[in-house]
């Protein structure tokens, strides 16, 4: 009998652990709401992994929102991720968005570079911002550089020459001329 109490008040601590991860993810998961003294701003990514509502918004690595929502436009096959800023973050016109990482087991947040327009982002929930970039795949990028290929667009990590390119380069000195010495064209 007093092992199937223990098993019993165990159980119930797993299911009261459980309830509470399921609360916390409940209220982690509701809209949010922009207060009376922040905005929206939408920007428009081709690749957001990793970011999802609730991601921290920074301009130099201070946090200035959230991303409040995201979605997909299917017609032009991109993300538009709606965010909530400060009013204090007067944006100007050529911001720039892109989504970085905290090193590379960190999460993801979306970091704002001022430019240098003397127009601002309009505050009034209409504004978007136009230059951004969207997150890095580290494995692929990992994998191409294992490959060997390192961006070069040659996946087979073996570089081609022609056989004119094999030859040894002709120099371009004058004839008689001992300015340029043979070892260096070599």
């Amino acid at each position: 009998m007093r092992e199937s109490l223990f098993e019993t008040l165990i159980g119930a601590l797993v299911v009261a652990v459980a309830g509470a991860f399921l609360w916390f993810a409940i209220g982690k998961g509701t809209d949010v709401k922009a207060s009376s003294d922040q905005y929206e701003v939408t920007a428009r990514f081709n690749n957001i992994s990793g970011v999802s509502r609730g991601t921290d918004v920074r301009i130099a690595g201070v946090k200035a929102g959230i991303v409040k929502a995201v979605e997909g436009d299917p017609k032009r096959f991109e993300a538009v991720v709606t965010m909530t800023l400060d009013e204090k973050w007067a944006l100007p016109e050529d911001t720039d968005a892109r989504i970085s990482t905290d090193g590379l087991l960190g999460g993801s947040y979306v970091a704002l570079e001022p430019g240098g327009s003397f127009d601002n982002i309009p505050q009034d929930g209409s504004g978007e911002i136009i230059y951004t970039r969207g997150s890095v795949d580290l494995l692929t990028l990992f994998a191409s550089f294992a490959s060997g290929s390192g961006g070069n667009g040659d996946s087979s990590g073996s570089s081609t020459t022609s056989d004119a390119a094999a030859e040894p380069a002709a120099t371009d000195a004058p004839a008689g001329d001992d300015s340029y010495p043979d070892e260096d064209y070599q």
